[in-house]
């Protein structure tokens, strides 16, 4: 008779591995509504019909084939992005959003684009392809391309044109 040991140790990781398709995410959403809060206040809201996660991947990401809406809320104020298509890098915590892509400020503005990065770590936004930006007021912005934080306060446009609207100076006379 002989006894045979045999370790253990690492062989669990391996053994999931094997059991997942090399092409195949480690994990599937559908309807999702993820709710992301800080100190008991609502941050930001995910809705997506659906996600797919590849985390198992040396490069890991999410990818959401059936379009996104996110909204965020910063006191009382709230600013949406919709796209058809998107994918978020886990390691470069960048999101690529793509087809019909629409951001909504809080103050009304309007972007539209056919793409558009986030880089989540910077708190940047950027796109080199046409882009549209219709303010409040009705004004608007036609571009190339953009780079911009994300609230806007720093932007940075090539190749556009557009129309700004201007009030008169109001007089005390």
């Amino acid at each position: 008779m002989v006894v045979t040991f045999f370790s253990c140790e690492g062989t669990y990781d391996k053994v999931q591995k094997l059991n997942l398709q090399d092409d195949m995410p480690i994990a599937e959403g559908l309807e999702v509504n993820l709710k992301y809060t800080d100190s008991g206040q609502l941050v930001t809201n995910l809705i997506t019909p659906r996600l797919l996660d590849y985390g198992n991947f040396e490069f890991p990401y999410q990818e959401f084939p059936e379009g996104i809406e996110i909204h965020f809320f910063d006191q009382g104020n709230e600013s949406t992005v919709t796209a058809k298509y998107a994918i978020r890098y886990n390691f470069t915590q960048l999101v690529d959003l793509r087809e019909d892509v629409v951001l909504t400020t809080a103050e009304g503005n309007v972007l539209e684009a056919e793409q558009l990065y986030w880089d989540q770590k910077q708190k940047w936004m950027f796109t080199d392809l046409p882009y549209r930006i219709t303010f409040e007021d009705g004004s608007y912005n036609d571009g190339g391309r953009f780079d911009a934080n994300e609230d806007f306060t720093i932007f940075l446009s090539r190749n556009n044109k557009g129309m700004q609207r201007i009030s008169p100076e109001s007089s005390d006379e």
